[in-house]
């Protein structure tokens, strides 16, 4: 990612920008969403922000629990037309109240799912990490360009206010020259049950997960692209929760300019923090990435400044600001400031790092 399209994704984000000349097309109607699946974040997380979009509403609900389905079209007004089992998935290209499909599926379901969307017509979000692997994400990629569908994948963080006004920070000088990024995400993982912690359906570990949170707040707080990185795992795999999947790893990326990123998930513990230290002074944020709640601080050498209130994000919440961007963005023609091509770039980096951590030894990108 060049640093022109750093630009143009704070352009576009922060309310701050909006008048530098990019335009918001608003769609004339609300656009429909289908969520696919119904977990924990499908059905807790982004079904209850449609009520805080401007431009998205929920049109269409896909699991493989009937009774669930049945029940949350209920909930939310939803026709029996509107109800979709995985197998029935493929019929919602005869919808034509949904717009969008959601998919918010274990990782290694993604790329099946992005496809038979893109194929049916409709344009797609997807929950990160994009998929398990950059093969996958080409093929995503290739399906929507075919079908002439956008691709937008659920980096909620760059929508979020206090991450917005961390990134403007550190673009405007406000740190000086960035010369290191410290950037730790994990919580503690306690069933082994979960699909999380099966590699069939995860593709790894915590760097899957919350190892995405670190590697992208590294890249969007130097504004580049590393060219090495230095990975080391460490897991305890008589702990019945990594029989398949790391806990730890550290891995430490190095940039064009020479600044540095110490980057860290793990399972094991909850850590949630990003620092970004320049020659005049430092941004830290603690928490960072989590769903509400989050703190900025800035200063020469500490937390000397906390912002308590940064520019409004585009939306009410964060998820709102990215339900409703790629409804915008399909309004108006414009790319996703996270498309498909931001989900390749990340994962062709932790194929990178979990090489450089297999291998013992630096991988050039």
């Amino acid at each position: 990612m060049d640093l022109d399209r750093r630009d143009l994704l704070l352009a576009a984000a922060s309310t701050a920008l909006l008048s530098s000349g990019i335009a918001h097309a608003a769609p004339d109607r609300p656009l429909g969403y289908a969520i696919v699946g119904l977990g924990m974040y499908g059905l807790g997380v982004i079904i209850p922000q449609f009520a805080n979009c401007a431009h998205s509403r929920l049109a269409a609900v896909v699991s493989g629990d009937p009774a669930k389905a049945r029940r949350v079209a209920a909930e939310h007004g939803l026709p029996e037309s509107a109800i979709y089992s995985y197998e029935t998935f493929d019929r919602i290209r005869d919808n034509p109240d949904v717009d969008i499909v959601y998919v918010c599926l274990p990782n290694s379901m993604h790329a099946e799912y992005v496809i038979r969307a893109a194929r049916a017509g409709k344009h797609v979000m997807c929950e990160k990490p994009m998929a398990v692997s950059a093969a996958e994400c080409v093929r995503m990629i290739a399906a929507c360009k075919a079908a002439n569908r956008k691709l937008m994948i659920g980096y909620r963080c760059h929508f979020e206010p206090f991450n917005l006004e961390a990134m403007r920070l550190a673009r405007s000088g406000a740190a000086g020259r960035i010369r290191y990024v410290r950037s730790e995400h994990g919580f503690i993982q306690g069933d082994p049950s979960k699909w999380r912690l099966r590699r069939a359906l995860s593709g790894g570990g915590s760097l899957m997960d919350m190892g995405i949170y670190a590697l992208q707040a590294a890249r969007y707080m130097t504004g580049e692209e590393p060219v090495a990185v230095q990975a080391l795992e460490s897991t305890d795999r008589t702990d019945p929760r990594f029989h398949e999947v790391e806990d730890q790893i550290d891995w430490q990326l190095l940039f064009p300019s020479g600044a540095v990123a110490g980057c860290k998930s793990m399972y094991s513990a909850n850590q949630n923090h990003i620092i970004a230290v320049g020659d005049k002074g430092r941004i830290e944020l603690e928490p960072a990435t989590r769903y509400d709640g989050n703190h900025l601080w800035t200063g020469r050498d500490g937390r000397e400044h906390e912002t308590t209130s940064p520019p409004p994000g585009p939306g009410r919440t964060q998820f709102a600001g990215q339900l409703d961007h790629l409804a915008e963005c399909i309004a108006s023609g414009r790319e996703p400031i996270v498309s498909g091509e931001e989900g390749l770039r990340d994962l062709r980096i932790i194929e990178a790092i979990y090489r450089s951590a297999r291998e013992g030894r630096r991988i050039e990108l």
